[in-house]
C-alpha cells in the first residue's frame, strides 16, 4: 500500500479502494469521501499516515454534493471511526477488512432488497467491534461512542424494523461474532422493549445493556477464551464470572446509570433462579436483563457459531415456546412471540398447496398465519423480488404453513 500523510488530505477526496489506518483499519470505503470529521480524529488519535491500495479520483468525479458532505456531516460512514489498534491476539474480535467481510455475507431477499439498510447494519457491528477491540487492548473508550451506535441502532429499527428483522435471520458477518452478536442482541430487544410499551429511554438503557452485556468476556483468560472443545467444570465456573466483570466495566469504567449496569449483571439469571452469577429469580431479576435473556437466546439459536450449524427462525422459537417459564420471565417470551411471530419476518416457508413463500408480516394475535409473498408457486414459477402475490393466512383460510426450510439452504440453491 502507498502511504498518504495526513496533512495533505482535505475534505472531500475520494480514492478508488479503501483508505486504513496501520494497514488493517478502515478510515473510509471505497468511493467514499474524506470528511473534515475524519481528518480531526486522525490529529486527534496522533496518526500521521494512512495507506491505500487506490487511486485519487480526479476532481470531476466528486459532485459538489458529495464535498458538502464530505465537509459538513457529523454521520460516520461505514467503517468511519476505527480506532487507531486492531484485536490483541487470542481476543474475541474481528478483522476489519470490509473486502473479506463483504465476501462472507450471506445474500438473502431482505440484503438485496435494501443495500441501504444493510450497510447501517454492518456499519453497526464494525463500529461496535472497534469498540471491542479497544476493551480487549485497555485503551480507554469513551461512553459517547457507545451511545452514538446505541441511539443509531434504535433509530434504525424505528426507520427500517423488518429489513434488520431479515438481515439478523439471514446474514452472517464473518469474524465478526461477538459485535454481531451483541447488535443483533440490541435489535431484537428494542422490539420486545417496544412491544411492552417502554418509554424511548428506557429502551435506549436496554440497547445500551444488550450491547455490552458479555463485554466481561474480555476479561477471562487466553485459556478458557481460546479453547477448543468443551470447558472442565473449574473452566466453566470462571467463564461464569463473566456478568461480574461486565457490570464492573459497564459501571465503574464506562461510568453508565445502574440500569444498565444490570442488564450486563444479570442477564444469565433465570426465572426460576437456576441462573447465575446470584442465583436471583422471578421479578427480582431486573426487568432490562430479562428482556436481554430472551434476545440473547434466540440470537445464539439462530446465528451460526463454528461448532454448529444455526436453527432456523421456527425452530428457535419452537425452543423458546418449550421453556415453560424456567428460564424466562412469560409475559416477556409473550411480547417476543407477539412482535417476531412463530415464524419471525423473513422466514422461508412452504404452503400446503405446495407454493415456497417468504414471511413479509405478522400478526400479533395469530402468530402461526402471517402475510406471505410468494418466491416460488405451485407450478414452480420462479418470482423475481417483489412481483410474487402476498398472501394473507390469516383471511386466506384454504392457505396454511406445512413447513419451514432453511434460508440458507433456500439461498444455496436459488443464488
Amino acid at each position: 500500500m502507498k502511504k498518504i500523510p495526513v496533512k495533505s488530505l482535505r475534505p472531500g477526496l475520494i480514492f478508488s479502494e479503501p483508505v486504513y489506518i496501520d494497514g488493517n483499519n478502515i478510515l473510509v470505503p471505497a468511493g467514499a469521501p474524506i470528511r473534515k470529521k475524519d481528518i480531526t480524529q486522525l490529529n486527534n488519535w496522533g496518526i500521521e499516515v494512512v495507506e491505500t491500495d487506490g487511486k485519487l479520483l480526479p476532481p470531476d468525479a466528486v459532485s459538489k454534493a458529495a464535498e458538502a458532505a464530505a465537509e459538513n456531516s457529523d454521520e460516520p460512514h461505514d467503517g468511519a471511526g476505527r480506532n487507531k489498534t486492531g484485536a490483541a491476539s487470542g481476543k474475541p474480535a474481528a478483522s476489519h477488512d470490509s473486502k473479506k467481510t463483504s465476501a462472507n455475507m450471506l445474500s438473502l431477499t431482505e440484503v438485496q432488497e435494501n443495500k441501504g439498510a444493510y450497510r447501517i447494519y454492518i456499519n453497526l457491528i464494525e463500529r461496535l467491534d472497534s469498540v471491542f477491540n479497544n476493551i480487549a487492548n485497555g485503551i480507554t473508550v469513551e461512553a459517547r461512542s457507545i451511545d452514538n451506535i446505541s441511539s443509531q441502532t434504535l433509530q434504525a429499527i424505528h426507520e427500517q424494523r423488518d429489513s434488520f428483522i431479515g438481515f439478523i435471520l439471514g446474514g452472517e458477518v464473518s469474524g465478526h461474532d461477538m459485535a454481531k452478536s451483541s447488535v443483533n442482541a440490541a435489535i431484537l430487544s428494542a422490539l420486545i422493549a417496544q412491544e411492552l410499551k417502554f418509554p424511548n429511554h428506557k429502551i435506549l438503557q436496554i440497547v445500551t445493556g444488550a450491547l455490552l452485556h458479555d463485554i466481561g468476556m474480555f476479561r477471562l483468560p487466553h485459556e478458557i477464551l481460546d479453547k477448543k472443545g468443551g470447558l472442565s467444570e473449574t473452566e466453566f465456573q470462571r467463564m461464569k464470572n463473566h456478568p461480574l466483570y461486565s457490570h464492573k466495566i459497564v459501571s465503574k469504567e464506562l461510568l453508565y446509570p445502574e440500569e444498565v449496569g444490570m442488564v450486563a449483571l444479570q442477564h444469565h439469571e433465570r426465572w426460576d433462579g437456576e441462573g447465575y452469577p446470584r442465583q436471583i429469580s422471578g421479578t427480582s431479576i431486573y426487568m432490562g436483563a430479562r428482556i436481554v435473556s430472551v434476545a440473547d437466546a434466540f440470537e445464539a439459536m439462530v446465528s451460526q457459531k463454528s461448532y454448529r450449524n444455526s436453527m432456523i427462525g421456527y425452530q428457535a422459537m419452537k425452543n423458546l415456546l418449550s421453556d415453560n417459564s424456567r428460564r424466562f420471565d412469560p409475559d416477556v417470551l409473550k411480547a417476543f412471540i407477539q412482535t417476531m411471530g412463530i415464524y419471525p419476518i423473513g422466514s422461508i416457508v412452504l404452503l400446503n398447496n405446495g407454493a415456497l413463500t417468504r414471511v413479509v408480516e405478522v400478526h400479533g394475535d395469530a402468530p402461526l398465519r402471517p402475510k406471505v409473498q410468494v418466491l416460488i408457486d405451485e407450478f414452480g414459477k420462479v418470482f423475481k423480488q417483489e412481483e410474487g402475490e402476498i398472501l394473507d393466512l390469516l383471511a386466506e383460510k384454504s392457505f396454511f404453513i406445512a413447513k419451514a426450510v432453511d434460508p440458507k439452504e433456500f439461498a444455496k440453491k436459488h443464488a
